[in-house]
């Protein structure tokens, strides 16, 4: 028992393994520089008892993982384009609105007077340029009987186009009035749901002033900014010229998440995790079979004769459960996925199990 204690004592200085477990025997533990060791009476090493998996083709996402900040896909601030009095709103705060909807409405009475004295002043005008065009035509009349002059002639048609620009000034002033009235009656630009509430009935409005009177956003369909890594950017925009690009976006504390696609991508390296793409014919093993060593990545793979042979792997992606392999697999092997730590080169192994496919 004590020399058994020196040992265990031993490897843990020596090796510095955080777990380690020992058996009190004389037979050394079998490894790659002694492959004979353990072997039962005969050398017949029992056979290890593992799981495995199959290396196969398989279209695999292509992914970007990133936070994402939400935003409205359409944000308008409402404001006033007349000075008034607010009479009434016609909502509540975060009421959802359609598009031309009324939301405000301001004191019409000023702008009904200005509309009223416009219309005057263009009647006004009217008798005037026609009051003006029948003296332009009796002095015409006139000086071709020699009574009146030439002068007086130039002065009626002058008098005349005179009044006729002012009409025109004042027909423009009508339709200033009429739409300075509608201004007073505040709607929707377009559908979407209000925000805070500014202003309240009896507050006096000025026309762009720079607070508004409520913000509406546009939610449906909403908008979804997260930047893309400079390494993927080629990527993304690649896939975007060939058509739309999918992305889900997944909001926390919910299970499912929201289909959506790529819009647009801003001329800087841009905040929800998206599928972008697919690769079509992407290498994939468990990644569970994936182990790794002093020099980099391996995996176990089962020959034909139920003996493991080491192979060094170079694995490029790794989706959920599975890893895509760059280099060291072909499609068809079998791999180990479970059952590693008692395995050497040329071990004989014994399937726990049915063999385990990756899910197409």
């Amino acid at each position: 028992m004590t020399a058994c204690r020196t040992r265990a004592a031993v490897a843990l200085t020596c090796t510095g393994i955080a777990v380690a477990f020992a058996a009190c025997t004389s037979t050394p533990a079998s490894g790659p520089d002694n492959p004979g060791a353990g072997r039962g009476r005969g050398g017949a090493a029992p056979p290890v008892p593992v799981t495995v998996g199959e290396v196969a083709h398989k279209a695999m996402p292509l992914e970007v993982r990133a936070i994402g900040s939400v935003e409205p896909s359409l944000s308008v601030a409402i404001r006033a384009q007349v000075t008034g009095v607010l009479t009434s709103v016609n909502f509540t705060e975060g009421d959802d609105v359609s598009e031309g909807q009324v939301l405000f409405t301001l004191d019409h009475r000023p702008l009904e007077s200005a509309v009223k004295q416009a219309e005057a002043n263009l009647q006004r005008d009217i008798a005037q340029v026609a009051n003006a065009r029948e003296q332009a035509k009796r002095i015409g009349e006139l000086a071709q009987r020699g009574i009146a002059t030439r002068e007086q002639v130039d002065t009626s048609r002058a008098t005349v186009a005179a009044l006729e620009g002012t009409l025109g000034a004042d027909e423009a002033a009508v339709e200033n009035a009429r739409v300075q009235l509608e201004y007073a009656t505040i709607k929707a630009p377009t559908a979407g749901r209000t925000g805070a509430l500014i202003v309240h009935p009896g507050n006096l409005i000025r026309a762009n002033d720079m607070t508004p009177l409520v913000v509406i956003n546009q939610l449906t369909p909403i908008r979804v900014v997260f930047a893309v890594p400079e390494a993927q950017l080629a990527t993304v925009k690649r896939y975007m010229a060939e058509g739309d690009v999918p992305v889900d976006a997944v909001v926390p504390n919910d299970p499912k998440p929201a289909a959506g696609r790529i819009t647009f991508i801003d001329n800087t390296v841009d905040q929800t995790t998206g599928t972008l793409a697919t690769d079509p014919n992407a290498l994939v093993v468990e990644t569970l079979a994936i182990q790794t060593g002093p020099e980099g990545s391996y995996v176990y793979v089962v020959k034909p004769d139920q003996t493991v042979e080491f192979r060094p792997v170079q694995v490029g992606r790794v989706v959920g459960t599975e890893s895509i392999v760059a280099s060291g697999l072909t499609a068809g092997e079998t791999v180990v996925t479970d059952g590693h730590l008692r395995l050497v080169p040329g071990s004989r192994i014994a399937r726990k199990e049915n063999l385990t496919k990756v899910s197409p």
